[in-house]
Parts: structure tokens; C-alpha cells; sequence
């Protein structure tokens, strides 16, 4: 992610309509939430929205960029694998 909307949102857009397992997002829950409005605005519906997991990663209290990225794979994995629900998923 580029931190620039102009250049993120339709990155999204082309990766939530495509068949890729996993979408996410990095940025805190009111950066989330202010994409989820351009997004809506851009013509994507609820369930295309639902499969952008943002906050990006498992809540493991990562700090460092490397625990950021463990917590990825982590959340990655774990859709891979359909694993119990990670956040955001009902």
C-alpha cells in the first residue's frame, strides 16, 4: 500500500474482483473506515468489501515491521486454511 488513496483504492478494486483468497489492508480501523466509504462510492457492494481483511494481520500486538508481517501470514494462513474466523468475519 501507498498510503494514497488514489493509487490504493483501485488496487483494490482490481484485487476484490479477482479469485484471490486473501485481500488486506494495512492502516488503523478510521483509515478502514474512510476506504470502506470510497470503496462504496466506487461502486463496490457488502460482499465485496467483506473480503478485505483491514487491519491487515492477527492482533498479536505486533509492533516491529517483522512481527507486522508474521501477523500477515499469520491471518493468511489461517484463510488459506479455514481456520476458525479471524476478525471481521462474523
Amino acid at each position: 500500500m501507498t498510503h494514497d488513496p488514489k493509487l490504493d483504492d483501485p488496487a483494490l478494486l482490481a484485487a476484490l474482483s479477482s479469485p484471490a483468497f486473501y485481500v488486506g489492508a494495512l492502516g488503523s480501523r478510521k483509515t478502514h473506515a474512510k476506504r470502506r466509504e470510497r470503496l462504496a462510492e466506487a461502486g463496490a457492494g457488502e460482499d465485496a468489501f467483506a473480503r478485505i481483511k483491514g487491519p491487515v494481520g492477527l492482533d498479536i500486538s505486533a509492533v516491529t515491521p517483522a512481527e507486522i508481517a508474521i501477523s500477515i501470514l499469520a491471518e493468511m494462513t489461517l484463510t488459506l486454511r479455514g481456520g476458525p474466523k479471524a476478525k471481521g468475519e462474523g
